[in-house]
């Protein structure tokens, strides 16, 4: 099995480790970027063993049939991972298209933010 990010969605990474320093939400960049780097590799690592669910429709603009997995970071972040699976050569491949918080989309999946 492999996770793989579409090149967007790795960008988000970096900007989330700049936003969360340059807005506060963390006191210090090296917080920020481990803050970021953390989610990418719990991403990387635990994808293919979480509960998945069915994409809305809403979020065919990211890519059609797509699935979608919750990853809680705090008491009040919850990242929501928009993927597809693809089998090649008998390997699974998880392709991560699209990634948001509940603060940003938790009203499209019928969830309390």
């Amino acid at each position: 099995m492999k996770v793989l990010f579409l090149p967007e969605v790795s960008q988000q990474f970096v900007e989330l480790a700049e936003i969360l320093y340059d807005k506060g939400y963390l006191s210090f960049l090296d917080d920020a970027i481990e803050y970021s780097d953390s989610l990418f590799r719990q991403i990387q690592r635990e994808l293919p063993i979480r509960v998945h669910r069915d994409a809305p429709a809403y979020f065919d603009r990211y890519g059609k049939g797509m699935s979608y997995a919750a990853f809680t970071k705090n008491k009040h972040t919850t990242w929501y991972v928009f993927f597809n699976v693809y089998e090649i050569a008998g390997e699974l491949i998880y392709l991560v298209r699209h990634l948001s918080n509940n603060h940003v989309i938790a009203h499209h999946l019928d969830i309390g933010s």
